[in-house]
């Protein structure tokens, strides 16, 4: 059985910085890609950033590029996303998922789901 695990959420100020975590298990790892996703109150759930099984391919949503980096240890089954200069707009619940093969911003295209963790960005 496929399962992910999001951590690292939490509430932090504007300008802050939060580093989340995707811990899984049940599959080849390193056959796999992860995304990272987002749903805000009354929102869609939206695309962030994803990375390729190996690493090598990453790609982040317009509003998070140049404060998220996206990065995976292929020896823990762990992504990682780093969250610098938070803003009260990146406030959602974050979700990782992963799909067998390319790296996409689709949430569509994603098989397996973690919980979510909730991140605050407030003063």
């Amino acid at each position: 059985e496929v399962q992910l695990q999001a951590s690292g959420g939490g509430l932090v100020q504007p300008g802050g910085s939060l580093r989340l975590s995707c811990a899984a298990s049940g599959l080849t790892f390193d056959d796999y890609a992860i995304g990272w996703f987002r749903q805000a109150p009354g929102k869609e759930r939206e695309g962030v950033s994803c990375i390729s099984s190996r690493g090598d391919t990453t790609y982040y949503a317009d509003f998070v590029k140049g404060r998220f980096t996206i990065s995976r240890d292929n020896a823990k089954n762990t992504v990682y996303l780093q969250m610098d200069s938070l803003k009260p707009e990146d406030t959602a619940v974050y979700y990782c998922a992963t799909r067998w093969g390319l790296a996409l911003m689709d949430p569509e295209s994603y098989e397996y789901w973690g919980q979510g963790t909730l991140v605050t960005v407030s003063s």
